[in-house]
Parts: C-alpha cells; sequence; structure tokens
C-alpha cells in the first residue's frame, strides 16, 4: 500500500499555535516502524491546473504569489510564508496521487489532507486547498478522457466523500453542490465548527457527547443510505481522529475501539463493493498527541490490511 507524506514543510507557526505541527511526523515515524507494508512516498505538489479544476485563478494567485488579503490568511487560520504555499501544494499533490495509486491497487493514503474548509474562491479552518475536491475532480478528468475495451467512452466517474472528521465538511459540500457526480456525506459534530454549515448530499448532526454506540448506528444507516441514492465508483474517506473522546476541539465521546470499528466499517463497505478508496487524516487535535496519532495508527494498520485483503480479491473497477 502506497502512503504519500507532506511533513517536512513545517509552518512557522507562533508559539500556543492551536494547529498540532508536530502529530504529521509522528504519524510517519511510527508507520515507518511499525507497518512495513506501507510504503512512504514523499507527496509531489498539485499543479496549479489542477487547482484550477476546482479553485479560482484569483485565490490560487494570491496563496502562490503571497498576496493573500489577511481576512482570508485569518479565516484559515495560517501566517502566509514559502512553506505555507509549499505545504499547501504537496498536501492536495499526496491526495491525488494517492486516488491514481488506489485505483490500480484497491486502496492508499495521505498522511495529512482531508482540508474540507476550503471552498472554491477562500480557505478556512486551517484548510488553503480542498485536496479532496481536486482529487475528485482530476479522477474524473483522466477517467473521461481513457476509453472502454471496446474503445466507446465511460460514463463519468461517480465519487462520493465519506467525511467522518468530527467538523462538517462545508467547503467540500460548496463545491459539489448540485453536481450528481459526487456524493458528500458528512457526520459530525451538530454544535461544532463550523457554526454556518453548507448543505452536502447527505449531513448528519450529533449531539455533544455522542459515544459508540450512537455513532456506529447512526454511521450504519449512513452508508445504507448513501448505497441507495448513488451508485458510487470510488471513495475519499476522510478519516479524522477528532470525533476521538479525548480531542481538545471534538466535543464528542468515540473511544479508539468505537473508531476502530468505525474505519472497519467504512473499509469493508468500500470492498465488499470493490470501490477504491482515498484515505486521508484530516483533524485531530488530542490534549496528549501520542494519543491522537495511536487513533490514526489504527486507520492506517487497517488500511494496510484492507490493501492486502483488495490484493487477495484480484478485483478492478
Amino acid at each position: 500500500m502506497l502512503a504519500y507524506y507532506s511533513d517536512q514543510f513545517v509552518l512557522p507557526l507562533p508559539d500556543g499555535h492551536r494547529f498540532p505541527m508536530a502529530k504529521y511526523r509522528m504519524l510517519r515515524d511510527r508507520i515507518a516502524a511499525e507497518l512495513p507494508a506501507i510504503a512512504l512516498h514523499e507527496a509531489p505538489a498539485a499543479t496549479e491546473g489542477e487547482l484550477a479544476l476546482v479553485h479560482t485563478p484569483a485565490y490560487i494567485d494570491s496563496i502562490l504569489q503571497g498576496t493573500a488579503d489577511p481576512a482570508v490568511l485569518r479565516e484559515i487560520g495560517f501566517p502566509w510564508s514559502p512553506a505555507m504555499a509549499e505545504r499547501a501544494l504537496r498536501s492536495v499533490g499526496a491526495t491525488v496521487a494517492a486516488a491514481r495509486s488506489a485505483l490500480v491497487a484497491g486502496v492508499a493514503a495521505n498522511l495529512a489532507g482531508g482540508t474540507h474548509h476550503a471552498y472554491a474562491h477562500k480557505g478556512g479552518g486551517f484548510c488553503v486547498f480542498n485536496d479532496l475536491a481536486v482529487a475528485a475532480r482530476v479522477m474524473q478528468a483522466e477517467w473521461g478522457r481513457s476509453r472502454n475495451p471496446d474503445g466507446s467512452r465511460r460514463s463519468p466517474l461517480q465519487v462520493a466523500v465519506i467525511d467522518l472528521d468530527v467538523h462538517q465538511g462545508n467547503g467540500t459540500a460548496s463545491v459539489f453542490q448540485g453536481d450528481d457526480t459526487v456524493f458528500t456525506l458528512s457526520l459530525h459534530g451538530e454544535k461544532n465548527f463550523p457554526f454556518r454549515k453548507e448543505a452536502s448530499d447527505l449531513d448528519i448532526g450529533l449531539p455533544d457527547g455522542c459515544a459508540d454506540d450512537e455513532y456506529l448506528s447512526t454511521l450504519d444507516h449512513a452508508l445504507q443510505e448513501l448505497e441507495l441514492r448513488f451508485s458510487a465508483d470510488f471513495v475519499f474517506f476522510l478519516a479524522g481522529a477528532d470525533p476521538h473522546e479525548g480531542d481538545r476541539l471534538g466535543r464528542l465521546k468515540l473511544t479508539a475501539a468505537g473508531l476502530y470499528a468505525r474505519d472497519q466499517r467504512v473499509l469493508d463497505w468500500c470492498l465488499d463493493r470493490r470501490l477504491p478508496v482515498v484515505i486521508t487524516m484530516g483533524g485531530g487535535y488530542g490534549h496528549d498527541l501520542e494519543k491522537t496519532v495511536a487513533v490514526q495508527m489504527q486507520t492506517y494498520a487497517l488500511a494496510a490490511a484492507h490493501a492486502q485483503r483488495w490484493a487477495e480479491a484480484d478485483v478492478y473497477i
């Protein structure tokens, strides 16, 4: 299984900043030491042409050239620097590369990504560009240029985004509103950020304090609803660690075992339907970053096992 990283691009954040930059390198180090079935590759940078499949030219330019309005940067939550722009490009490039890998191998991952608060024209909530949306558009474009074995054109690639970060994927929902080739599912804390939510194809808001049993039952029904309403060819799974009970910003009460069961449900659902899946990291703001990374390690250990099962099944879309 291939996984792409961009943790070498560290933002010069002020002391006390809430964004846990260290967790990305911590996760990569643990995967390298403990999960030899995962091949780690440095993320390529997304191209401006790839970004332009989703983002407006003016916004792309403002980030790459460092001319973004201070209000835009405040909404993102990062000061501008060359490292900020480069990291944003690599975070998107990692998900694009993972998507190309997953189409062949069944599963691949970005050790960062899940930047679902970025809109077409602006960022927000520590998200600069929307890696999920850009990768979905790249895959659809490349799929559309290929042909069936008989030479006929392929039908449009149908993409499902299963967003299980604790925060609603408002930017992703906005990008794909009214698009019947992409289905956005967001299971999130109802009273949590963002306080002005966008309409996904399926939004399920959860109460503060929601624990394992309620969460998993709700997820089961959400996956059933997704299958009833949409025939997916490809899945992006945003496996946020922030529903964990130890998260500073999450407000839900899932245990590590509950999050393991969450990931297993989604990956089993994808394999049972022979759907390639890309995993992105999303949020995770634990009081103890070691616990956040331990939750993410569960996700990637399951993903590696899923990749092996996919290889044994020998299936292709």
